[in-house]
This record gives structure tokens, C-alpha cells and sequence, in this order.
């Protein structure tokens, strides 16, 4: 069998079990979740994570890793399951914990073993448009742009996980500024998560109306300020 069929029929098996694992825990979440509207549900939500907190932090941890590595789960419903389990305070130290510890596993790969890494996991074509973009001709301000990239919702963030580490930056800097970036994503979807839990649907609208609002003034910031259209042109590819 030839190398590359090996590796796509790995790759599906990869994908096929991180797809069970997560259909898994969404039925057995849904009708909980489901109940969160009613006290009685709030309070059976709250038991089941005070006796379970141990196998929610295992869980967690392979949700993040299967969105990371596999990069087809979005991201924000695991956060917001973080706020759920965990208060906004707790999960958004979790998830930034699990953010690290992957990111740095990644970054070590790639810096190691280079682009067969990247295009394992994502297409070639897109990875080379990504690569040619003007993010890796502007040294001196690689390190803003990326910022700004991890920063704006909508960025291919997991593609950019997997490119740090061929870019000209430490790693304690690009793990650093990558969760810093992911900071104010992740804490809005913690509170959520944990509104959700007490019921508090205006406070959940409220967070996503200020999330709004942020986003639009970050890409205020970038129109003034990236005159050269770098960040822009690194988000098209």
C-alpha cells in the first residue's frame, strides 16, 4: 500500500473517531442541556458536575484536542461547556491551560518535522496559499499580525497553530500572544456558559451583543492601522 493512501485512510480513521466520540457526548448532553431552561434541570446539571468534575476535565480535554489537531469542531461550544461546568473563572483557566499544552505539542512537531506535518492534517493547496501570504515577508511585524489573526473571530486559528512553528518566532512568544489573543473569545464564552447554567439569558445576550461590538471595533483598529493590508491579505488566503 502506498504511502499517501496509508495516510488518508489514517486520517479518516482519526476523523471517524473523533466524530463518534463527540456525537457520544452530545446525546448523552443534549437532554441535559435541554433542561437547563427549568430550575429542576439547572440544579441535576449542577450535581451531575459536582460528582463528575474529574471525567469533565478528561472530556474537555479531548474535545479541545479534537478540535485543535482535527480542526473540524468549532471551537466555542466547548468553551462555552467550560463555563458550564466550571464557572467562567474555571473554565476559561482550563481551556487557556489545554490551549497551551496543545499548542506548545503542535508547535514542537512542526518546528521538528516541518510542512508533512501541516499537510497531514489539511489540505496541501490551502496550505501553500496560506504559507505564500505576506505574514512570512514582514518579519519585523510577524509578531503583531499573528496577534491580531489569533484575535479576530473567524481566522483559520488551528491552521495557525500548525504554522507557528515554522515561522520566525519563539515558542514561549507565540504561546504567549496566541492565548492572550484567544483570551476575550474564550472568557465571553465562559460566562455564557455559565449564564446558561443559572438561567441568565439576557446576561448571555448582553455578552454576545459587547462580543459584537469588540469584533467591530477590532477591524476598525485594522482598517487605520494595516495600511499595507497585510493582516487583511493573511485572512483571504
Amino acid at each position: 500500500m502506498k504511502k499517501k493512501t496509508k495516510q488518508k485512510l489514517l486520517k479518516v480513521l482519526i476523523i471517524i473517531i473523533v466524530l463518534a466520540f463527540v456525537t457520544a457526548v452530545t446525546i448523552y448532553m443534549l437532554p441535559i442541556i435541554k433542561g437547563l431552561a427549568t430550575v429542576e434541570g439547572q440544579i441535576k446539571f449542577r450535581e451531575i458536575s459536582n460528582r463528575s468534575w474529574l471525567l469533565g476535565i478528561i472530556v474537555l480535554f479531548l474535545l479541545q484536542l479534537s478540535q485543535i489537531i482535527v480542526a473540524i469542531l468549532p471551537g466555542e461550544p466547548i468553551e462555552v461547556l467550560a463555563g458550564m461546568l466550571y464557572g467562567y473563572m474555571g473554565g476559561t483557566i482550563i481551556i487557556l491551560i489545554y490551549n497551551f499544552i496543545i499548542s506548545a505539542f503542535i508547535f514542537w512537531l512542526t518546528r521538528k518535522y516541518g510542512k508533512k506535518v501541516i499537510y497531514f492534517f489539511f489540505n496541501r493547496k490551502k496550505v501553500d496559499k496560506f504559507l505564500e501570504s505576506k505574514i512570512f515577508k514582514n518579519t519585523k511585524r510577524i509578531e503583531t499580525i499573528l496577534f491580531f489573526l489569533f484575535l479576530i473571530p473567524g481566522t483559520p486559528k488551528d491552521l495557525l497553530i500548525y504554522v507557528g512553528g515554522l515561522l520566525p518566532v519563539s515558542p514561549i512568544k507565540f504561546l504567549l500572544l496566541s492565548n492572550i489573543a484567544r483570551f476575550p473569545s474564550i472568557i465571553s464564552s465562559t460566562i455564557v456558559g455559565t449564564n446558561i447554567v443559572n438561567g441568565n439569558w439576557k446576561i448571555c445576550a448582553i455578552v454576545y451583543l459587547i462580543t459584537f461590538i469588540f469584533i467591530c471595533t477590532i477591524y476598525i483598529m485594522i482598517k487605520i492601522f494595516d495600511k499595507n493590508n497585510e493582516i487583511e491579505n493573511s485572512i483571504n488566503k
